[in-house]
């Protein structure tokens, strides 16, 4: 099995990634990544989901490709110059809401106004090496959270490995998520929220 052929990427995608590679911007999520996400959506009808990080929109594009006509999904990200250009190729489609806004800000306002959603990719520090407890939070029971970026990237900054560890080690020893560690793509964390506890036999 060869992972990376007949992926079938939105037809979107393409014109998205045009118009990134004019602005020179290259922290996108991998079309392995853009995959797994959309077969996750699918795996959710009528699902609500949440994108922390929404770049110039290409992980937006294969979340909404995997989405049925009920769901719907909200993406923010802090960049103005970046969503304009998701908003360009994505906007006219009903199911995603764009937030141009902080995204730790806009997590505390989730979390007082009390939603909760069946998917949350968070591609950003917010919700991953911030404000991680208020992203959990958020997720449903049954519901999942998934970050990228857990193997050596090129772009990290001076001194990011540790705060990667560290997120990992975190994750790890929460009792009520099951997590899933996948050395594939740029390196892929999936914990599902358990609807309870798990009873040692």
């Amino acid at each position: 099995m060869n992972d990376i052929e007949n992926l079938n990427p939105p037809a979107v995608l393409a014109a998205i990634l045009a118009d990134t590679s004019a602005l020179d911007f290259q922290m996108l999520s991998e079309p392995l990544t853009g995959a797994l996400l959309r077969s996750l959506c699918a795996s959710k009808p009528g699902g609500r989901f949440l994108e922390l990080g929404t770049g110039t929109g290409a992980a937006t594009a294969w979340m909404l490709d995997g989405m049925d006509a009920q769901s719907t999904l909200w993406t923010v990200d802090c960049e103005a110059g970046l969503v304009a250009i998701a908003q360009a190729h994505l906007a006219a489609d009903p199911r995603v809401s764009f937030f141009v806004q902080d995204g730790g800000q806009f997590l505390e306002s989730l979390a007082q106004q009390g939603e909760s959603f069946d998917l949350i990719f968070a591609d950003t520090w917010p919700g991953k090496y911030t404000h991680l407890d208020l992203a959990l939070l958020l997720v449903k029971p049954g519901g999942l959270y998934l970050i990228d970026d857990m193997l050596p990237q090129a772009n990290w900054p001076e001194g990011h490995a540790p705060k990667v560890d560290a997120l990992i080690a975190d994750l790890e020893q929460r009792s009520e998520w099951a997590i899933a560690k996948l050395a594939w793509a740029s390196g892929i964390l999936l914990a599902t929220r358990r609807s309870r506890l798990s009873v040692n036999p």
